[in-house]
């Protein structure tokens, strides 16, 4: 399934019966008011508030907060230690030694860490919730081109791919006897044997993709259809122009903000 869907997980919501691009307003909703709003804690509010309880409803909360855990955690450390110790200037807030960590430098890193957090699991909530052939044919439905339509489906399924094809080829090679655990030396002398597959089965992948595209009928000038439909319900197109229109309220709002400030 991860190989064919990306990061989609199958569950039994109501989150997943709806329109992929209701969800992806929503997405993008999140998205937009943690990079434009002010405050230091307005992305965590978002988080806590809104992209939570949506994953509680998606039942896949364990999943989201896993995920998002192991890919923001480390840039939320990086970014606490460089910010609150090399920030120029300040108010110690905590020395040991002669380092000491900026009170500026920390709130900084704490609203920066927001940002990043809102950003990795707005996307990652609709990745999981979202298929990726339905998203590509709601978005051709509503008129965008099928070659942009499709960059963004594969953009959202370049990298449970790879990862996939990464773990077929591994475990080959361990089929093989290649030893890629132990010491630094011996997993470097393994990632040759691993890359080398890797980049020519993905060449072969991006042709058969190719020729499946082609046979598809993308180039086509003429007008397209599909034997299937995705259903929505009568609400959603509404739901779907009250957030675009809270986009832009919120885009507003922001910039007024700062202004005032």
């Amino acid at each position: 399934m991860a190989e064919v869907f990306g990061l989609y997980k199958q569950r039994a919501s109501f989150i997943h019966g709806l329109h992929p691009l209701t969800k992806l307003a929503v997405s993008g909703f999140f998205l937009l008011a943690g990079l434009s709003l002010p405050g230091m804690w307005s992305t965590y509010l978002l988080v806590i508030f809104g992209l939570l309880p949506l994953a509680f409803l998606s039942r896949l909360l364990l999943e989201l907060v896993s995920r998002t855990g192991r890919i923001v955690l480390p840039f939320m450390i990086s970014v606490f230690l460089i910010q609150g110790i090399l920030w120029s200037g300040g108010t110690p807030l905590i020395e040991v030694g002669p380092i000491s960590f900026k009170q500026e430098g920390v709130q900084f890193a704490i609203a920066s860490s927001g940002r990043i957090l809102i950003v990795v699991g707005s996307f990652l909530w609709f990745a999981l919730t979202t298929r990726p052939d339905q998203l590509m044919l709601a978005l051709a439905e509503r008129g965008l081109p099928s070659s942009l339509s499709y960059l963004i489906v594969s953009s959202i399924q370049i990298v449970p791919r790879f990862q996939a094809r990464a773990n077929t080829i591994l475990d080959a090679q361990r089929s093989r006897g290649l030893e890629i655990a132990g010491s630094i030396f011996q997993r470097a002398r393994a990632v040759l044997p691993l890359v080398a597959p890797l980049i020519l089965s993905s060449l072969i992948d991006v042709e058969e993709r190719a020729l499946a595209i082609e046979v598809r009928g993308f180039n086509y000038p003429g007008p397209k259809t599909s034997y299937r439909e995705i259903a929505q319900a009568a609400w959603e197109p509404m739901l779907q122009r009250f957030l675009l229109l809270a986009m832009a309220g919120t885009l507003i709002l922001s910039i007024v903000l700062r202004l005032v400030s």
